[in-house]
Formats: C-alpha cells, structure tokens, sequence
C-alpha cells in the first residue's frame, strides 16, 4: 500500500500560501512536487469542509452544514476505507476530526489521547481544542504517532493559521506571518517524510477573507492551494484549471492505492504517471 501524509492547514488561502509557503515553492520550482489550485466547496467553513475533504461529497448530502452539528460521520471517508482496508491510520488534530470520525462530543478527559482503543474509524490519534495550541506542538504530535505506529495514513491539522486569520484578517502582517511560520515547519519535516516514503499532500479547508470571516463564495473564502509530492504523479505547475475540492478524498485514496467509494469524484484533471 501507498503510504500517505495529509497536511491540512486550516484557513491557509491560496494566495497567502503562495506568497509564503516558500520550501513547497522551491520544490515546485525544481519539478519534485506538483501543485494544483483548488476550488473549495461551500459553505467555506471548517467542519462542513472536513468532512467534504474526508468523503468527497458535498454539504447537502452528508449533513454537516456548520460548525454546530456536532456528530459522528454518517458517510464512507478516507479513514474508513483505510480501516476496511486493514491500514493503520493516525491524526494529530483538532477535536472536530475525532468527534466527526472517532466519537461525538468530544471528551477532554478520555478522547484528548487515543491510541488503539475504541471503536473509532483513527486508530491513533491525539487531539486539542483550543485554537491557540502550538502549531509546532502539533506537528511533534503527530510525528509521535508516526515514528511509533508507523501510519499508512496520518493526518497533520494545525490551526493557527485560522486563527491568525479570524483576529487580524487576510491582509494584516499577522496571519501572512503565521503562513510563512507554517512554511518553516514543513520544510523540517517534509524531506524525512519523502524518505521514509510516504506521499505527501498539503492543502487547505479554506481561506478567510480581509474581514477575517470565512463561509462565503469569494475566492479570498474558497480558493487553496494544493500540493502534492509523490512519485504517482506527474510533477510541475498546473495551476491554469481548478481542482474540485470533492476530488480530495479519491486523491488519496488513489495514493494510498486503495478503491475509493461510489461517491468520490475521481481527480480526472490531476496528472498521474
């Protein structure tokens, strides 16, 4: 099977990513990644889209239409597949992903550290809630649960960003800051990541707009980068097209090489070798 990590930076923009993400630039640049531009469903809001992300379908048909539905997934996801499948799965994450996808609400005292136990869809994983953890906590978090466990699929989720991007809005120093701080996180992992021969994708949820506000149909709200590294698929720019957010979820279930669900739209314009 393909080992995958998903890096979803939460309410990382297009354009701020391109102004600031640098090292994935750099690797574009050199023809060792791909990168795409995405589309984003809506509504442009973080749990609706999490879910969109994980299954490939939209808001209407899977019922997470806002942050305030809190339950667990009804539909087939990425971890669900991975779990039929017989791989082992792992996050370090927001609490949305564990209520959506392990169990719902969540609980600070029993769910913050799961590893192995229960019967949820993330077989490991470690979680937080407030929106001010350490984004480089997050990633040693996760990287716990990588080297340990050895994941065929792990999901990265900082949120730092969003909330960079909620106080002082999409052109304030502040959250391009926090963008380009993400950068530099990534860059010191993402060579050891490509070693240890794992594909690699980063991504967004969504953007945020100059009000800091996110929901919406403008592209500041929807549109978001997409980054690939992984010898599947043919590496350079192809950032003339949209990709369709809904195209994420059979994306990687095409790198970890597994069958996607009926409802995943296959990535027909993402160019794989």
């Amino acid at each position: 099977m393909g080992k995958t990590i998903f890096v979803l930076l939460d309410a990382c923009g297009y354009k701020i990513a391109t102004e600031n993400l640098g090292f994935l630039e750099h690797m574009i640049d050199y023809g060792l990644g791909a990168k795409y531009k995405i589309r984003g469903e809506l509504p442009s809001m973080s749990r609706p889209m999490y879910e969109t992300l994980m299954t490939g379908v939209p808001a209407y048909v899977h019922g997470i239409t806002c942050n305030e539905i809190v339950r667990r997934s009804d539909q087939i996801s990425v971890f669900k597949l991975c779990k039929e499948a017989g791989l082992v799965t792992g996050a370090a994450a927001y609490f949305w992903m564990s209520e959506l996808y392990n169990r719902a609400p969540f609980d600070k005292h029993r769910d913050r550290i799961r590893l192995g136990a229960g019967d949820g869809l993330i077989d490991y994983g470690i979680y937080y809630w407030e929106d001010t953890y350490p984004d480089s906590h997050l990633f040693m978090d996760g990287e716990y649960i990588r080297k340990t466990y050895q994941p065929d699929f792990m999901l990265y989720h900082p949120m730092s960003i969003d909330l960079a991007g909620h106080t002082y809005g999409s052109d304030s120093r502040e959250y391009a800051w926090k963008v380009a701080d993400m950068g530099v996180l990534i860059a010191d992992l993402l060579p050891g990541w490509l070693e240890d021969g794992y594909s690699v994708v980063v991504s967004a949820d969504h953007g945020m707009n100059e009000n800091g506000l996110h929901g919406g149909p403008t592209d500041l709200q929807r549109d978001v980068p997409l980054y690939i590294f992984s010898d599947k698929v043919e590496n350079g720019r192809f950032e003339d097209h949209y990709i369709g957010q809904r195209n994420m979820a059979p994306l990687l279930c095409r790198l970890l090489e597994i069958s996607p669900s009926d409802g995943m739209i296959f990535p027909d314009k993402i160019y794989f070798k």
